[in-house]
């Protein structure tokens, strides 16, 4: 990418960003999967063509589903959110039928390290905590619960993954 003037993004290694006449593209790679977005037609095509030259590609039209994240567009808006994921996530947890609440997390929750409470499955909680962080990126009301049952993974008891 280095080669066609994009340069790396030190927040996340897997995004190549090149500015062009005010203009910007952005692509991004997971294993073999790639997004291309940007306000500079002439360059993503430029990228584009450039790619297919040196890979065997697939250009699968307008962003649909990425890594979990389903993209609707509308004239005006692009809407972002995981409705498969969070429907797979309950199925996972057994939490399909549960009833929507309009907080995630009681007020005053009193969640705290009991004294000779019972430990919890600890590998169980951390795909959970993961799952619901990557969560958060399309639900800005859940980030504040995930971060206080996430401070419970260094002594992981039964109460923490039930607030969870």
């Amino acid at each position: 990418m280095k080669e066609y003037g994009y340069y790396q993004s030190n927040a996340n290694h897997t995004l190549f960003l090149k500015r062009r006449n005010g203009l910007a593209t952005c692509l991004i790679i997971y294993v073999d999967d790639m997004i291309i977005i940007g306000n500079d037609v002439e360059e993503i095509t430029r990228l584009e063509k450039n790619l297919f030259s040196k890979f065997e590609m697939k250009d699968l039209g307008n962003l649909k589903y990425f890594l979990g994240i389903e993209v609707l567009r509308s004239k005006r808006t692009i809407f972002i959110y995981q409705k498969k994921y969070v429907l797979d996530l309950l199925v996972e947890t057994g939490l399909i039928d549960c009833k929507p609440a309009d907080t995630p997390m009681v007020v005053n929750h009193n969640l705290h390290m009991e004294l000779n409470g019972e430990l919890a499955d600890k590998d169980r909680y951390q795909r959970l905590m993961g799952k619901l962080i990557y969560l958060s990126h399309t639900r800005p009301d859940i980030p504040y619960a995930v971060g206080v049952v996430y401070q419970f993974m260094h002594q992981l008891q039964v109460a923490h993954i039930e607030a969870a």
